[in-house]
């Protein structure tokens, strides 16, 4: 059963660049659909602040484990909206910090899977870097062109793609504005797994639902984790974990979780 919420944001507008709905069999995966066909799901500013929002509603819901960000089969997002961006002057973008609110989503404490398909070019790929994990679809291109419009990416993109790939692609990609396929990218690293176009989206909320079936508590605390490796030292980075570790022995769910293996039982997590 989904539980759709109707595409609406708080005010109880409706959204127009995006399609929010809660999916999953218990509806505990929140769903966003880039939903901006004729610009092939251009990232302007309007739809990014619908995304924030979405992400903010998701955030709050305790029946959300999981949320999943996709595009159409033909894109996921083909970039920045360049005709928004045209006219821009140095002393608007860093007077204004433009851009600045694109990262809400590297900071969402719950789970996000990327489900790609289609283009992921310029803002659209450093969106999908920005989620947790990346699914592809079998014909999904992943490039960071801005060099080819005399610019660099500004969201991310060299800093996680370079994280992600390595240095030697990742310069290859930024410098040349090379696209690479959804094959090449899964063997760099940039992405988890590849499934046929029709089966991606699926497939994406199904690792949301398996995501969700553990503890929030606990996964936000992995999550927290994991994303600590790219910012601290191996040793810096091995104390959070252990501290992280500890952190689960004050929660009901460790103790749920052990005592249900012990048991030979399904664990019953209260996310507390």
């Amino acid at each position: 059963m989904n539980a759709v919420l109707a595409s609406e944001n708080r005010g109880g507008a409706p959204f127009e660049y995006i399609v929010t709905e809660k999916k999953g069999k218990s509806g505990n995966v929140g769903f966003i659909r880039l939903n901006r066909p004729k610009a092939l799901n251009a990232l302007c500013n309007g739809l990014m602040a619908e995304v924030n929002r979405a992400l903010d509603d998701f955030e709050k819901d305790p029946a959300v484990g999981a949320i999943v960000l996709t595009g159409s089969d033909k894109a996921f997002a083909a970039g920045a909206d360049i005709k928004e961006m045209q006219n821009q002057t140095f002393q608007e973008c860093y007077g204004g910090t433009f851009l600045g609110h694109w990262d809400r989503l590297s900071r969402v404490r719950k789970p996000v899977i990327a489900a790609v398909n289609g283009y992921a070019l310029g803002g659209g790929c450093e969106l999908a870097m920005m989620c947790d994990i990346i699914y592809a679809g079998e014909k999904a291109q992943f490039g960071q062109p801005e060099i080819l419009l005399g610019t660099i990416p500004g969201a991310g993109g060299t800093q996680r793609l370079t994280r992600a790939v390595g240095k030697s692609l990742a310069m290859e990609m930024v410098l040349t504005g090379d696209r690479i396929s959804a094959q090449e990218a899964k063997q760099a690293g940039l992405v988890s797994r590849i499934f046929p176009v029709e089966k991606l989206v699926e497939e994406a909320i199904l690792c949301g639902e398996k995501i969700s079936g553990n503890s929030k508590i606990v996964t936000a605390m992995a999550k927290e984790s994991v994303n600590a490796a790219f910012e601290m030292t191996l040793a810096e980075g091995n104390k959070l974990e252990k501290r992280l570790f500890y952190s689960t022995f004050a929660t009901d769910d460790r103790k749920e979780g052990m005592s249900a293996f012990v048991e030979k039982r399904k664990a019953n997590f209260k996310d507390h």
